[in-house]
This record gives C-alpha cells, structure tokens and sequence, in this order.
C-alpha cells in the first residue's frame, strides 16, 4: 500500500506537527467544541507525543511519505514582556499567573501540533514559475494562535529553503478582513498529485460586503484572505474555487472547513451541511478539473452534524495507494460511534469511490483539545528534485523516528494541568528540548531564544 501514479516522481508529503512539550487543555479555542469541553483537565504531554509519532510511523511504514514540523518555542515569554509584565522569567510567569492566567494559558498553548493551520500551500505543478509556493498563516482569529505566524515562516523557510524549487510569501496583514487559518480550509483536487489541479477554498465570511455568517461562533477565515493567497501564488480564476462554508455548521462547532469535508485527488468527501451552495460549489469544481470530480457525500440522515463534530469523521486522512484506491485514516472515536463507524462501512466503503481501507488511529491526546489526524499535517506535493532540496533531517525515516522518541522521552513530562504552567522550570525544559530538536533535524536557528 505505497502511494501512487507518482507523476514525474510526484508524491503528497504529510508533514505532521510534533506535539510541544506544554501540550496541556486550557480551553482557549472558541467555536472549538472539543477544546471548550476539555478546559481545565489534566493532559500528558508525553503520550501526546508519542500518540502523534505512532500516527506518523504507522503511514510511513504503509509507504506514505511522512515528514515533520517542530513546535513553537512556549511559553513565550516575550509576549507577555510586550505586555507588561517585567522581571526575571520566575517573575513574568508568576505576574501573569496571577493577574492574567488566561493570558499565561495562551502562550503557552501548544496549537502549532494542529499544522493544517500553518500555511497554505501551492505545488509547482500549478505554478506559472513551476516552484511550490507557501504563505504562513496568520490566524489572527485568536490571540494565541496569532503568536505563532513568523516562527512558523522561519520554519518553513529553513525546511523549505532552495529559492530555485520554493517560493514563500508574507503573512497576511493580522486584520479581521484578512483573517487566514491555512490549510484547514482549502483543498486542492486533482488527478495525480504531479498533475495540475484546481484549488477550492472555503470562507466563513466575506469582510468586504453582506453574505450571512454564523451567529453563534466566530467565522475564522474571511473570502478576502482566500482570495489574497490565490493571487499571491499566481492561481488563475480557472484554477480556483471559492465557496462559502455553511453559518450553521460553524454555528455547530465547525470551526474549519476540514472538519466537515476532506478531499484527495478527485475525491471530495464532504457532509451535505458543508456548504452554503452545494450544488454550485460541486458545479463550479466540475467546471474546472480537467479529471471527473467524484464527490461522496454524507447526509445529515447518516450523521448528524453534532456526531460529525464529536467524532471528527471529516478531520480524517484521505491517502492515495498505489492501485489506484484510497485509504482513510479515522481518529478512535469513529470507531467508537456506532452510527459513525457503520456509516464508514456502508457508504464509504460500498465500491463506488475509491475509498476502500479504513485505518484507525489513537490521537485522544489532541482529540480533546480539538485536533483530529488532519489537523495535526500539512500536505505538501513535491517531486523527488523537491524533496531532494529539503533543508535539514525532515523526512521520517526509522532512525529519526527512534530519535524522535527518544527526544520525546528525555524530554517531555507525563502529567501537565493548567497550574503547572506558572512553573519556570517546564519553560526550561522547553527550550532545552527545542535547542536539541533544531539539532536533531538540522535545520539551524529558528526559535526567538536562538536568534538573540
């Protein structure tokens, strides 16, 4: 089972987020059922981890191409000084503990594990300078969110760093009218992944005029914004689709577009509340791929929006084998609902779609803070001159898999509630384990404490 039709050498590559060292549930993520429903418990970094690099190991052995991204430096110190709080690191911590924990559970969130969110990506296939193009998201939607944009460009830049094979573009001003959240609400379709292909983005709201939005939750990422990365990367109207997300379903809990639809290849599988215009965003992408769209979708009938949202069916995996098929990755809980589980069985798995494997994977640790198996990889095309021009130790192979975990081991503590945070010794061991990580992969000074 090893990834297929492999035009000129093209393969998707999952690059997943390793899970930081203060992974914890501060419930800070509104319109985040998950993550609002788990605030305050007691989370283990450690199997967070370790859950994540099994997700990992288990794709690449099946033959996937399977790299990673490092966390963000938290907590991050600097921003509560340029909030103003003064002192030694003991001191900014306790202030903040005290005056303002919820500012204290922001940086030191460890959101970045979810990298869907870190950019939008452009392969060269569909580039008019045949290079892959990046713009780092700015996610501006909430606070500690939005302290991530610049090291992840820098990350990006380090791993992604041959001008001659990669292009990278400015974050998005952090505004509300150009408010960006990544990959988690575009999709790229196409044929084989080396094949030009046709870019459906998905916009909660449009800052600029009067569509209806949510009423409930908050629309995270804005038509302008989409629009803006198009034409950053050079997309032609020909190339793009831009539809707008349902109000309802964010209004359920469908914060991103990728929780309520996933697609790969010409496969879209999609809840029928996905979309305000079903028929016309499926009539738009028809009109544009140049492959046969083959869309599957699940009515409310089979699974409710509330089930889609509990048990993360559409924040699942769609890999390409080698046949021709196609494997999803589910997260356990899928499993665990029977409605959802016989739902997989009956309809994606009936013959007329490619899907025809189901992979379950443990990823509970991320699950409750809102984090499905699609959240925590950014998908990036790229052929083997691409891959062969890839900054540092990025791409999971045996050896970095045991060092990994090792790393994690050496590193990471097993139990983490939100008091803990005030502790200025787990911000010690953060930075110790992310100067070691920059050393184990190779790719150079890319943390604020690094660059002083």
């Amino acid at each position: 089972m090893s990834e297929g039709s492999m035009s000129e050498g093209v393969r998707e590559v999952n690059f997943d987020g390793l899970v930081g060292p203060t992974h914890n549930y501060a419930g800070l993520a509104h319109g985040n059922v998950a993550s609002m429903r788990h605030g305050g418990l007691t989370a283990n970094p450690r199997e967070a981890a370790l859950q994540g690099l099994d997700k990992m190991k288990s794709l690449m052995e099946a033959g996937y191409a399977q790299g990673v991204l490092p966390p963000q430096q938290r907590p991050d110190l600097g921003a509560l000084r340029d909030l103003g709080f003064t002192g030694d690191d003991a001191n900014v911590l306790a202030r903040a503990a005290q005056e303002a924990p919820q500012l204290l559970r922001a940086v030191c969130s460890a959101s970045s594990m979810w990298t869907a969110n870190a950019a939008t990506v452009m392969p060269s296939a569909d580039a008019p300078d045949g290079r892959v193009h990046f713009t780092a998201a700015n996610l501006q939607s909430s606070f500690h969110r939005y302290l991530e944009p610049r090291t992840s460009a820098r990350v990006l830049a380090a791993m992604f760093r041959d001008e001659t094979h990669f292009a990278h573009h400015p974050v998005l001003p952090a505004t509300p009218a150009f408010s960006d959240e990544g990959a988690a609400n575009h999709t790229r379709l196409c044929g084989a992944h080396g094949e030009p292909g046709v870019h459906l983005f998905v916009y909660g709201r449009q800052a600029f005029g009067g569509q209806h939005g949510p009423t409930r939750y908050p629309a995270r990422q804005t038509l302008e914004a989409s629009q803006a990365i198009a034409r950053q990367h050079g997309l032609s109207d020909a190339q793009t689709v831009f539809a707008q997300q349902n109000p309802e379903a964010i209004d359920a809990g469908v914060f991103h577009n990728d929780v309520i639809a996933v697609g790969n290849g010409p496969v879209l599988l999609y809840h029928d509340m996905a979309f305000r215009d079903e028929d016309a965003t499926l009539d738009a992408l028809r009109a544009r791929m140049s492959t046969p769209l083959i869309p599957v979708r699940v009515p409310s009938e089979a699974v409710s929006l509330e089930e889609a949202v509990s048990t993360y069916l559409f924040n699942s995996q769609l890999l390409s084998n080698s046949d021709g098929s196609m494997t999803l990755v589910v997260p356990g809980e899928c499993q665990e609902n029977e409605t959802v589980w016989r739902t997989i069985q009956d309809l994606l798995l009936a013959g007329y779609n490619p899907i025809s494997e189901v992979l379950v994977k443990d990823v509970k640790q991320s699950m409750r803070n809102g984090g499905g198996p699609a959240c925590l990889r950014l998908r990036v095309a790229l052929s083997s001159a691409e891959r062969q021009a890839l900054g540092g130790r990025v791409l999971l192979d045996e050896a970095l898999h045991g060092d990994l975990s090792a790393w994690v081991e050496r590193h990471y503590r097993d139990r983490l509630a939100p008091g803990d945070l005030a502790d200025p010794q787990l911000a010690q061991e953060s930075l110790t384990a992310l100067d070691e990580l920059t050393q184990l992969l190779g790719i150079g000074a890319v943390y604020p404490f690094q660059l002083v």
